[in-house]
């Protein structure tokens, strides 16, 4: 194998930080309602070396129910699943849709498994993620790029 062909290897997955609050326990176990279930999701990329990046995909899951004043929470979980990755002589251009949607894609099984672990360890029935589109999520956050305003200075 040449010096020049393209190189991607998964080093590690780790769980870099995990959280679950459950603010309300016992009395949340006593609810008849059925919480709303939000999903926030977050990735970044950092360089460690010359061809290695830790990228972290975070996600957020939080259940509650009520608005305002009568807002309750059941739990909150929040798990930053990570990996080190090699990239190597790959195009420039090539670089950030590797970092922004193939390794989040690869990470984003460990998370999921590790949510659903902690909340069931907490006491909840399992919220299984449906699978996330990281190629849309990076088009779309390329798009708003393009359309953000421009500072121009005269």
């Amino acid at each position: 194998m040449s010096d020049t062909q393209p190189v991607f290897n998964i080093e590690k997955i780790y769980v870099k930080d995990f959280s679950i609050e459950v603010p309300n326990a016992p009395q949340v176990f006593m609810e008849q309602t059925s919480p709303d279930i939000t999903v926030q999701l977050h990735t970044v990329a950092n360089p460690i070396s010359e061809g290695i990046f830790e990228v972290v995909l975070t996600i957020t899951v939080t259940a509650k129910t009520g608005e305002g004043d009568t807002e309750k929470a059941f739990f909150l979980v929040e798990v930053a699943e990570a990996g080190v990755f090699q990239v190597r002589n790959v195009p420039d251009e090539e670089m950030e849709p590797i970092l922004s949607v193939a390794c989040p894609n690869i990470l984003f099984p460990y998370a999921r498994e590790a949510i659903s672990d902690g909340i069931v360890r907490a006491g909840f029935p399992p919220v299984i993620l449906a699978p996330v589109n990281f190629e849309a999520l990076y088009h779309q956050r390329m798009m708003e790029k393009e359309n953000e305003p421009r500072i121009q200075l005269q």
